[in-house]
């Protein structure tokens, strides 16, 4: 450091003037590409994932009554009496619902599904509480896919 100094002196005063008006645009440019731009491109990125969980947020309060709705309407006298994995296959098949997974368990039946419009499951789902399969437990979770979810786990019974 102490050289730089015995070399800053030697310089002529216009040549002093000059080093520190460089190293003055130099600290703000590094202040800049350092410290300003990287935290107004945070700010924007969580702005933008604010927005976007606020609009998730309210397209999920707008489709909660629907599902309230579904699971209000549940039919307790209507008994299913046929072949469980086939009316959840033919059902599924009618909305466009692809099942990853299907596994019998005696009386009951667990479906997984990787992915499928929310408002289609909805549709599915009451269309199999109208047939008289009981819902016993359902497992959902949200995809990258705006308005698509995941069925982790749904365990249906003959009621």
């Amino acid at each position: 450091m102490k050289q730089i100094m015995e070399k800053f002196k030697a310089l002529s005063e216009r040549e002093q003037r000059l080093v520190l008006a460089a190293a003055a645009v130099l600290a703000v440019l590094l202040f800049y590409f350092l410290v300003w731009s990287p935290l107004n491109q945070s700010i924007a990125r969580n702005q933008a994932a604010i927005a976007s969980q606020q609009e998730l947020l309210t397209w999920v309060q707008k489709n909660a009554n629907r599902v309230q709705q579904l699971k209000g309407s549940a039919s307790k006298s209507n008994k299913f009496n046929g072949s469980l994995t086939q009316a959840v296959n033919q059902s599924a098949s009618r909305v466009n619902i692809s099942i990853a997974r299907m596994q019998p368990q005696g009386e009951e039946l667990q479906v997984w599904v990787d992915e499928a419009p929310f408002n289609q499951v909805v549709a599915w789902l009451q269309g199999l509480e109208q047939m008289g399969i009981v819902i016993m437990d359902a497992d959902f979770a949200e995809t990258a896919n705006t308005g698509q979810i995941r069925i982790r786990r749904l365990q249906l019974s003959k009621g």
